[in-house]
């Protein structure tokens, strides 16, 4: 589940944080499931993501340069799964070259539990 922006200015009050993982960007509160790239441990394991690029709460905004110095976000694996099939088609016109793949990624579902 992401969080649009709309989400974002409606939960000011809550805290709320922006983590880098996999090469990509989330907006997490506490509480939040996500799916991201797939990273090491068994359903039920610990997670600390300690690359936060921004985090908010009632007070205060912290934006990092390019990280929040000690700020952590803490989560638990909720299941190592695999995304849909997406369908690889590569075709050379007028030589009868067709050629079909597939590729699932694998992803760790993850439920954000605190932010520090």
């Amino acid at each position: 589940m992401s969080l649009t922006s709309s989400d974002i200015y409606d939960s000011m009050a809550h805290m709320f944080a922006v983590i880098k993982t996999g090469g990509k960007q989330y907006v997490v509160t506490p509480g939040t499931k996500l799916k991201i790239e797939k990273i090491e441990g068994i359903k039920g394991d610990s997670v600390s993501f300690s690359d936060v690029l921004l985090t908010s709460d009632e007070k205060k905004v912290s934006v990092g340069t390019p990280i929040v110095e000690g700020a952590k976000v803490t989560g638990t694996i909720v299941s190592q799964t695999r995304d849909t099939k997406k369908l690889i088609f590569r075709f050379h016109s007028k030589v009868r070259y067709r050629k079909t793949k597939g590729h699932r990624q694998p992803l760790t579902e993850v439920q954000i539990t605190d932010i520090k």
